[in-house]
């Protein structure tokens, strides 16, 4: 559990609230959350990762031929 506390009596709230949501975000916890929302497989997280690949591989291949000046 992330705690953030003030430093001084007087310290804004805002500063405060600032702090503990850049924790938040820093920790993952977010990302976790939304993640966890809807169960995928294992099957389909691989499937997913080799399609990502895939795109990338086409998109690098793409820009190349376009430094290249062939389209």
């Amino acid at each position: 559990m992330i705690q953030v506390t003030k430093k001084d009596a007087k310290e804004p709230t805002e500063n405060l609230i600032r702090r503990f949501t850049r924790k938040v975000q820093q920790a993952g916890v977010v990302a976790e959350a939304k993640q966890a929302q809807h169960f995928e497989k294992p099957i389909s997280k691989s499937e997913r990762r080799i399609k990502a690949i895939i795109r990338k591989e086409r998109k690098d291949d793409k820009m190349k031929k376009i430094r290249l000046g062939q389209k």
